[in-house]
């Protein structure tokens, strides 16, 4: 009888462990499904810049005067100069900040990125880099290039040799990897 008993306790604690696991990996998949509904970007209605927006942006920036508001298919976007460099900020549907875009050099890239990009790339001259600064506290995630990325603070640098233009993605660690082909 008291094996029976021990052999009953052990095939419930079985069931109750794998009942957990069966938990956790539906935890997991309903996790990974939210994650993919929020990565599409809402589309905005309407052709105005949204009047919150400019409220919110004016919260996030303070009294720094705007030189221009545009509003496309995902974003309202607002033009600004702070501290001498020229900004955009990105407002999602909720009018949220998504993050900032501010014009920088190669020389703005981690050296290691610079070494990588210079080994791996001959020929190429070095164009537009861009610097997207992510806001941390807005999951939505950016398009540049027409192309969404998931939200992270990373360089991007235009490079072209003849007729061909590509973009690479460098994160703050310096790590390169291949972003877009521009046609």
């Amino acid at each position: 009888m008291l094996f029976a008993g021990a052999s009953r306790a052990q095939t419930e604690e079985a069931s109750v462990k794998q009942d957990i696991a069966n938990l956790q990996k539906n935890e997991s998949m309903i996790k990974k499904e939210k994650k993919e509904e929020k990565k599409e970007l809402r589309k905005l209605e309407g052709k105005e810049v949204n009047y919150q927006s400019r409220e919110q942006f004016f919260t996030d920036f303070g009294t720094v005067p705007v030189r221009q508001w545009v509003r496309t298919a995902n974003f309202d976007e607002a033009t600004f100069v702070k501290d001498g460099q020229e900004m955009v900020a990105y407002y999602d549907a909720d009018t949220r900040l998504v993050g900032t875009t501010t014009i920088k050099s190669f020389d703005n890239l981690p050296a290691n990125a610079q070494k990588f990009i210079n080994k791996n790339y001959p020929g190429y001259s070095k164009e537009q880099v861009i610097l997207f600064d992510d806001n941390e506290l807005n999951e939505t995630d950016m398009l540049l290039y027409n192309r969404q990325f998931d939200d992270a603070d990373n360089y991007f640098i235009e490079l072209k040799k003849n007729a061909s233009s590509i973009i690479l993605k460098v994160d703050m660690r310096g790590d390169v990897s291949f972003f877009k082909e521009l046609r």
